[in-house]
């Protein structure tokens, strides 16, 4: 049963989060907007996991997830939010789909050479991100195009050390760890606001504070929570095959609620994408 709620939430949740994060940075500053978030999300799991009874994180549970959280939130989310200023969400969506294909590229590093099949289906996908940029899905600022390209890889990285990295222990383990990955990554994101010179949002409407809100709620503390236990509990497969369940649904999303552009090349690098990542994730 966990296994499906888990996977339930990584599927129709993070499908959405994409729409929410565009809605919300139309008026919130992209580094400013994500801190917020993580810093939300991050403080009230930690907060329930001491209710539960754990232990505060020691300094060497703060050192060892803050790599991982720099490259999840910061680079992982904290790119796509700065690209979702000019790229579609559905665009989005289907480039961060290609995550399970660079986990292939870098898990020789960790000690899993891919196989041929592997090596396939990683040509099929980049391929299909290169339709997809011929389209009006990837019709954006170059800088931000650069950026969502570099998520992916980050994310990668960031769920490959948090698979094999030693966090805190317990039977609170999970929510502790995802915890403090997420409030490092809020003070990295942070601190590239304030790099950037983001301005404080005084006029966002309340729509942008909801769709922050739910990216907190549902977007972060529900399914990262749920996605910390599949890295954990699952394999490696299972735990990052939403990824071709996502970018169908996000485009579907994007489309139907805010009028995005929904192009041939849009389908056909989806089906390749899609079909790459299922040829990657897949039992041989």
């Amino acid at each position: 049963m966990p296994l499906v709620a888990s996977l339930t939430a990584v599927y129709l949740i993070w499908s959405s989060t994409y729409l929410a994060m565009r809605i919300a940075v139309a008026e919130l500053p992209p580094f400013a907007m994500a801190s917020t978030r993580f810093l939300i999300a991050g403080g009230v799991l930690l907060a329930i996991a001491r209710r539960r009874g754990a232990a505060w994180p020691s300094a060497s549970v703060w050192r060892r997830n803050l790599p991982i959280g720099v490259l999840l939130f910061m680079c992982g989310n904290g790119f796509v939010a700065v690209a979702e200023q000019s790229v579609s969400s559905g665009g989005a969506a289907i480039v961060c789909a290609t995550m399970p294909l660079w986990v292939g590229v870098f898990g020789a590093m960790f000690g899993a050479r891919p196989t041929m099949r592997e090596c396939g289906s990683l040509v099929l996908g980049f391929t299909g991100v290169v339709v997809l940029m011929g389209g009006p899905s990837l019709d954006g600022k170059p800088a931000h195009v650069a950026l969502l390209v570099a998520s992916p890889i980050a994310w990668a990285i960031g769920s490959l050390l948090a698979r094999r990295g030693k966090g805190a222990d317990g039977p609170h383990a999970t929510m502790v760890n995802a915890g403090v990955q997420m409030l490092c990554g809020s003070a990295a994101l942070a601190v590239a606001a304030i790099v950037h010179g983001e301005p404080v949002a005084v006029h966002a409407s309340a729509g942008a504070w909801l769709a922050v809100g739910y990216l907190a709620v549902f977007g972060s503390i529900v399914s990262f929570t749920a996605y910390s236990w599949l890295l954990a509990n699952a394999r490696p497969a299972v735990a990052t095959s939403y990824a071709f369940v996502n970018p169908i649904l996000a485009v579907l999303l994007g489309a139907a609620l805010y009028g995005e552009a929904l192009g041939v090349t849009t389908v056909i690098a989806n089906a390749m994408i899609v079909g790459a990542v299922i040829l990657a994730v897949r039992r041989s």
